[in-house]
């Protein structure tokens, strides 16, 4: 699959913004941290990979109630499901110059019920001709997402039989039904109830429509 920037200026993968808001001192002490101990940009981006992955608990795994989406946020609560540790993980990148987008999946249950959007980020390495997904989310039993430029490692791969599918677009904020979720939540199981299941389009690919995802799936 072909990624697509939906913004063609790259200075707007390295941009601060509301959600990814990388000139926070939080995020700053964070990307100072990482990048003392791992200088050069693999090195940082794989240590910012790994601090995100396993300092910060999936919320639906440690079954914290708190909702945040600001990466501020998201690093000094020590919480969150994945948009907001793919929000994170990007802040960080951007932190040191590096350029990072958000994408998403499309996933369901074993038999093609349930949709539910599971979020990705997408990073740009100084030397590289192509970005590279990264899957943030959190180990579990199963699953060992582990960083690389090479061979997606991704919690899932999609099954166009089931009706999941990648979303080929990268953006540089993240996609507005992702945000709107995070904002309106009361707390995280409101959340669990209202993820999108699908991405209206916002970018040159056309994508599927959004239905309403029940509470049971546990997949972002």
């Amino acid at each position: 699959m072909e990624l697509i920037q939906q913004d063609p200026d790259i200075n707007a993968y390295v941009a601060a913004s509301e959600a990814v808001d990388h000139e926070h001192p939080v995020v700053r002490e964070v990307a100072d941290r990482l990048s003392a101990a791992h200088p050069g940009a693999y090195a940082y981006a794989e240590a910012a990979f790994a601090y995100v992955r396993d300092a910060i608990p999936h919320s639906m795994d440690s079954g914290d109630l708190r909702v945040t989406w600001r990466a501020s946020d998201v690093l000094e609560q020590r919480t969150g499901i994945c948009y907001a540790k793919t929000v994170a993980y990007a802040a960080l990148l951007r932190a040191r110059g590096i350029p990072a987008a958000l994408c998403y999946q499309r996933l369901t249950d074993d038999d093609g019920s349930h949709p539910v959007v599971h979020g990705l980020t997408a990073v740009l390495l100084p030397g590289e001709r192509a970005w590279a997904r990264q899957d943030p989310r959190g180990n579990a039993p199963g699953v060992d997402t582990r960083f690389s430029l090479g061979p997606e490692s991704l919690v899932r791969t999609v099954r166009p039989e089931l009706g999941e599918a990648d979303y080929p677009q990268l953006h540089a904020e993240p996609h507005p039904a992702v945000l709107a979720a995070l904002r309106a939540a009361r707390d995280r199981p409101h959340l669990d109830r209202t993820l999108p299941a699908g991405l209206e389009p916002v970018g040159p690919e056309p994508v599927g429509p959004e239905p309403v995802r029940p509470e049971s799936v546990r997949l972002p």
